[in-house]
C-alpha cells in the first residue's frame, strides 16, 4: 500500500477556501462536503465547526492560524453550482456555509511545528483552508517557552496541557475576573499551589526549601483552610487561638498618608497637625503621658527651626517684612508658647525667665512709636536664638533631635502618646478647634477591644514584623492575612499599610543588594481595595489612599520583583490604572454587560469575538490570554480536592432548612470579649 503524498494529505484536511481577506479577519466559504457536526479528516472524531476553534491557511512560511469567531449559512440564488450536474431533477437553492477567522499567529514547520504570535504574510482569496492535525493543534495550544506550571487542559483538544511561564504570569501582574461561583477563588488557590509544587520539583541541588513568597490578602476568610497541608503557610487573623498568629499592624507602622486617610484629615488644618505630632513621636517622645517639659521641648524645637529659616532668608531685617506679617508678630506668638511651670527645675525656670524678658524687650523696643518693619538686626535675632537654645537644652533637648525628622520613620509609640502629641501640636499650630473629630477617631481605634491586639503592639520590631509577614531569607513563605473580622472603617487602612510595607521593603532590598526578591501579592475581592475614585476632593479618604497604594505597585512593582494577582467579580469598579497595568488575564464567566465591555476594552488582544462566550462559560472553565499565553486559550482549570479549595461554595439552603444538614446554635459563636448572638 503506497504512502499518502503531501498533496493528498492536504486535500484530505481541506474544508474550504478564502473569499475575503483583511488585516483582522478572513471570511471562509466551506466546501459542500465539509462536515457539519463531527470531522473525521484528522483520523479522530473532532467537533467541527466550533466557535473559538482553530483552522490553518497554507503560506510560504508554513500556515496562518485563524480562530473561528462566527459561523453562518447563506442561501444561494443560483440553483446550479459548479461541479454539480443536473440529472433532470428540479434544482433547489443550495445553502452556502461560511465562517470568519481572526488571525492569531503563524505555525512554521522546521522539523517540528512552532507557533508564534503575529502574521507577516497574509493569504489571498482562493487559498485553501485546512483542519489542523492533532500534532499541529497541540503545537498551537502548548506554544511558548519556559512553560513550567501546569494549570489545566485545553477545551478544544483532550489531553493538551495548558502550562504557563511563571515569570510572565507573576512578573507582569495577573487579573482573575469572573462572577461569584464561576471558580475564580479555586483558580487563585490553584495557581499558588501548583506553582509551589512545580518549583519544588526543580529545586536547586543542596537546598531543601524554596525561596518563594506569596502574601494573600483575604477579606472573606476563604483561604484559611485551603493550605493547611502546607507547612510554610501562615494564617494571621484577629481571633487566632495562637498568639503568634494574631494579626499585628501596629499604629507606629502607619505613615502620614495612612493616618490622614484614616482620619479624613483636611489639608489646611488637620493634616499639618497630624504631621507635626508624628514628627514629635518619631523624635522619641514615648511616655504614657506627654509631660509639660516634653511639650515645651517639642515647641522649642519647632521654634528654633523657624528662627533658623528666617535667618537663612534674611527676612527679619528685610524691607519686604511688615508689622502685620513680620517678625514682630512671631515674637508675640513665641512668647505665649514659652511658659514656666512649678514642676520645672530652677535652672530651667531661670532660662525661661531670661527668654521671656528678651522677647518682651524686643517687642517693646520695636512695637512702639517710630516702628520700622526692618529694624531688627542680625545680632538681635542671633541673641534670641542663643537664648532659645539655652532653654531647649535645659528642657532635655539634644542636637540629634534638631536634625530633620521623618514623620514616617517606623519608630514605635503608643496610641495614647499620639493623642497627647496631637493635642499639643494643635495648641502650637492654633488648630485646636479643628481636631476634635480626629481625636475621637483615634480614641475609638485604640479603645476598640477587637483591634487592641492588632494596633497596640510596641514590642515587635520592624525586622521581626518583616520576617513574620514577608518571610525570612531563603525560606518558603505563604502568608495569608485574614481580614474578614476587621471593622469596615479600618480594613482598607490596614490593607494599605501591609501592601505599602511590602512594596517599600522590596524597593529597599533592590537598592541595597542590586537584585530583586520576587514576591507575589494576591488581593482577593479586589474591588473593595482598588476601587476607582474621584481625585478632585480636598481630603483623601482611606479607600482612595488604599487604591493609590495598589496603583503605585501596579506601575512600579515589576522593577522591584513585586507581582500582583487581583481577583474580582466586578472589574468595572476597579481602578483603570491598575487594570491597564495587568498584562495577563484569566477570565471566568462574566454576565454583566458593563463588566464585559470593560474587559473587552482593556485586554491586550483583539479577541472580542472570543469574549462573547463569557456569559456561557461553565464553572472551572476560563479564557487565558495576555502576556502569559502565546494566544488566547480556553482552559479547563485543574481539579482541586475539597480540602484544598477556598471556602466559597454556594450555601445549601434547602438541606439545612429541611434538617438534612445540622448546624450549631448561634450561642456557640462568640468573640473574645462578648457573645455575638444568643439563640
Amino acid at each position: 500500500m503506497s504512502s499518502t503524498t503531501p498533496i493528498e494529505s492536504l486535500a484530505s484536511l481541506r474544508i474550504g477556501t478564502v473569499e475575503y481577506v483583511s488585516p483582522d479577519e478572513f471570511k471562509i466559504l466551506l466546501d459542500t462536503d465539509t462536515p457539519d457536526n463531527i470531522a473525521l479528516n484528522t483520523g479522530l472524531p473532532r467537533p467541527f465547526p466550533r466557535i473559538n476553534g482553530y483552522l490553518l491557511i497554507p503560506i510560504d512560511q508554513g500556515f496562518v492560524v485563524g480562530q473561528i469567531t462566527w459561523i453562518t449559512i447563506e442561501r444561494s440564488n443560483f440553483p446550479v453550482r459548479k461541479g454539480f450536474k443536473d440529472f433532470g431533477l428540479i434544482d433547489l437553492p443550495f445553502p452556502l456555509r461560511k465562517l470568519c477567522l481572526n488571525p492569531v499567529g503563524t505555525l512554521s514547520n522546521n522539523k517540528e511545528f512552532k507557533f508564534t504570535r503575529g502574521v507577516e504574510c497574509f493569504p489571498s482569496v482562493g487559498d485553501i483552508v485546512l483542519l489542523p492535525t492533532d500534532e499541529q493543534l497541540r503545537s498551537i495550544i502548548e506554544a511558548g517557552g519556559n512553560r513550567r506550571v501546569y494549570i489545566g487542559n485545553s477545551v478544544l483538544i483532550s489531553g493538551a496541557q495548558v502550562k504557563i511561564d511563571p515569570d510572565k504570569l507573576f512578573g507582569r501582574h495577573l487579573a482573575v475576573l469572573g462572577n461569584t461561583g464561576s471558580g475564580k477563588s479555586c483558580s487563585v488557590a490553584g495557581l499558588i499551589r501548583w506553582s509551589l509544587e512545580n518549583a519544588k520539583k526543580e529545586l536547586a541541588d543542596g537546598y531543601e526549601d524554596l525561596n518563594s513568597r506569596f502574601i494573600l490578602l483575604d477579606p472573606n476568610g476563604e483561604y484559611s483552610k485551603a493550605f493547611t497541608d502546607m507547612q510554610q503557610a501562615n494564617v494571621f487573623s484577629i481571633e487566632s487561638t495562637d498568639t503568634e498568629m494574631l494579626l499585628k499592624v501596629p499604629l507606629w507602622l502607619w505613615n502620614t498618608e495612612e493616618w490622614c486617610g484614616f482620619t479624613k484629615a483636611t489639608s489646611k488644618t488637620q493634616r499639618p497637625t497630624i504631621i507635626h505630632a508624628l514628627k514629635g513621636m518619631r523624635a522619641g517622645i514615648s511616655n504614657n503621658t506627654l509631660s509639660k517639659e516634653h511639650a515645651l521641648n517639642t515647641y522649642l524645637r519647632t521654634l528654633i527651626v523657624s528662627i533658623q529659616y528666617s535667618m537663612a532668608e534674611g527676612l527679619p531685617w528685610s524691607p519686604i517684612y511688615s508689622k502685620k506679617k513680620g517678625f514682630y508678630d512671631l515674637l508675640s506668638i513665641w512668647k505665649s508658647g514659652i511658659q514656666t511651670d512649678d514642676t520645672f527645675s530652677i535652672p530651667l525656670k531661670k532660662s525661661i525667665d531670661k527668654a521671656e524678658s528678651l522677647l518682651e524687650s524686643m517687642i517693646a523696643k520695636y512695637g512702639g512709636p517710630g516702628f520700622h518693619p526692618y529694624s531688627y538686626t542680625r545680632e538681635d535675632v542671633s541673641g534670641l536664638l542663643d537664648c532659645i537654645y539655652e532653654v531647649y537644652y535645659m528642657s532635655g533637648g539634644s542636637d540629634d533631635q534638631l536634625l530633620p525628622i521623618d514623620a514616617d520613620a517606623p519608630k514605635p509609640f503608643l496610641g495614647t502618646d499620639f493623642i497627647s502629641a496631637i493635642q499639643a501640636s494643635a495648641e502650637l499650630l492654633h488648630t485646636t478647634e479643628y481636631i476634635d473629630s480626629t481625636i475621637n477617631l483615634i480614641k475609638a481605634l485604640i479603645n476598640d477591644t477587637k483591634l487592641k491586639d492588632v494596633v497596640s503592639d510596641t514590642n515587635i520590631t520592624l525586622k521581626e514584623w518583616l520576617e513574620t509577614y514577608i518571610g525570612k531569607n531563603e525560606k518558603n513563605s505563604l502568608t495569608i492575612i485574614d481580614l474578614s473580622l476587621l471593622p469596615t472603617h479600618v480594613i482598607t487602612t490596614i490593607t494599605a499599610v501591609v501592601s505599602r510595607l511590602v512594596f517599600d521593603t522590596l524597593q529597599r532590598y533592590r537598592k541595597q543588594t542590586k537584585k530583586c526578591l520576587p514576591t507575589v501579592l494576591v488581593i482577593e475581592e479586589a474591588h473593595h481595595f482598588i476601587k476607582r475614585y474621584n481625585d478632585d476632593t480636598d481630603s483623601m479618604g482611606a479607600e482612595t489612599l488604599c487604591c493609590k497604594v495598589f496603583e503605585r505597585i501596579a506601575r512600579e512593582g515589576r522593577k522591584f520583583g513585586l507581582g500582583m494577582i487581583i481577583s474580582s467579580q466586578r472589574p468595572s469598579e476597579l481602578s483603570p490604572t491598575v487594570l491597564s497595568q495587568c498584562n495577563s488575564f484569566l477570565i471566568h464567566r462574566i454576565s454583566n454587560d458593563r463588566d464585559q465591555e470593560l474587559v473587552g476594552r482593556l485586554l491586550p488582544d483583539n479577541m472580542k469575538g472570543m469574549l462573547k462566550e463569557l456569559p456561557s462559560l461553565p464553572s472551572q472553565n476560563a479564557i487565558l490570554l495576555g502576556w502569559a499565553s502565546e494566544l488566547p486559550i480556553l482552559v479547563r482549570m485543574r481539579f482541586l480536592p475539597e480540602e484544598q479549595r477556598p471556602q466559597s461554595n454556594d450555601p445549601d439552603f434547602w438541606d439545612v432548612w429541611t434538617c438534612h444538614e445540622k448546624r450549631l446554635s448561634l450561642i456557640h459563636i462568640s468573640e473574645p470579649t462578648r457573645p455575638l448572638y444568643i439563640s
